[in-house]
């Protein structure tokens, strides 16, 4: 491998690591990125999936301040998506993603249809969201679920797809709620990448590089979005949902 792949994946791990933790849309750069060194589309899944797991140890370690908040609601997200990850990672050995490619450019639409769902952002942390009735809670621990499994099976842009459900289902800031879904979504990614570890074809090299730049822009992502409007950051999440649901959408039915 060349020093120019080497530094193009180290780069574009750094960008995909920013854009993950900020507004969990890295696949605008690392998929496209993985697919353009040559993976087959499955390898660069499972390549993406394992590079990302660096993001979540880079935003763990930025995040703890807002972590601190309603834990709760944090273990019970990360656990949902930790199980759905399970059951996810072993769907996509059992039936190829190739499958469910025809869904996700939806999936990705409807996520930014989400972030533009009107919601007055909160000042302060709550615990309020704990206290709701158990149905409503079960509803949306279903919704967590889902996107679980579609994290193992899939990946592409999961991290923004639970950002915008958790944007909708708890009372809590949007930078905790983006701190809660970089910490799921390493739970979630993490049982995916053991699993593929023994079940798939993961090219390691590659996955290692990007991920160096994954941990660093991991980290970066929550500093800046302390510092970023959100009513600005949830448009610009969404706006970036359209475009990777219309890249989906392309390479899918068109291409």
């Amino acid at each position: 491998m060349s020093v120019l792949i080497l530094l193009y994946l180290f780069l574009a791990g750094i960008v995909a690591g920013l854009l993950s933790t900020m507004a969990g849309l890295a696949s605008l750069v690392s998929y496209p990125v993985l697919l353009s060194v040559g993976l087959p589309p499955v390898s660069a899944n499972v390549t993406n999936t394992t590079s990302a797991v660096f993001t979540g140890f880079g935003s763990l370690l930025s995040s703890r301040k807002e972590l601190r908040h309603s834990p709760k609601t944090t273990l019970s997200v990360t656990v949902l998506t930790f199980i759905g990850g399970i059951c996810g990672s072993f769907l996509l050995v059992m039936e190829p993603a190739s499958t469910f490619e025809h869904i996700v450019p939806f999936l990705i639409f409807i996520a930014g249809c989400l972030m533009l769902i009107p919601k007055k952002e909160r000042t302060q942390v709550t615990a309020a969201n704990e206290q709701q009735p158990k149905l409503v809670l079960f509803g949306k621990g279903v919704a967590i679920f889902l996107v679980g499994i579609y994290t193992g099976y899939f990946g592409a842009s999961a991290g923004m797809i639970l950002l915008a459900v958790l944007t909708v289902t708890i009372n809590q800031t949007f930078v905790v709620s983006n701190a809660i879904k970089n910490l799921a979504i390493l739970s979630s990614n993490f049982i995916a990448m053991v699993v593929y570890a023994f079940t798939a074809h993961i090219v390691w090299g590659d996955a290692i590089i990007m991920g160096a730049g994954f941990f660093i822009g991991g980290y970066l992502g929550p500093i800046v979005v302390r510092h970023i409007s959100v009513t600005i950051l949830r448009k610009l999440i969404a706006v970036g949902a359209f475009v990777l649901a219309g890249y989906f959408f392309y390479t899918t039915y068109l291409k």
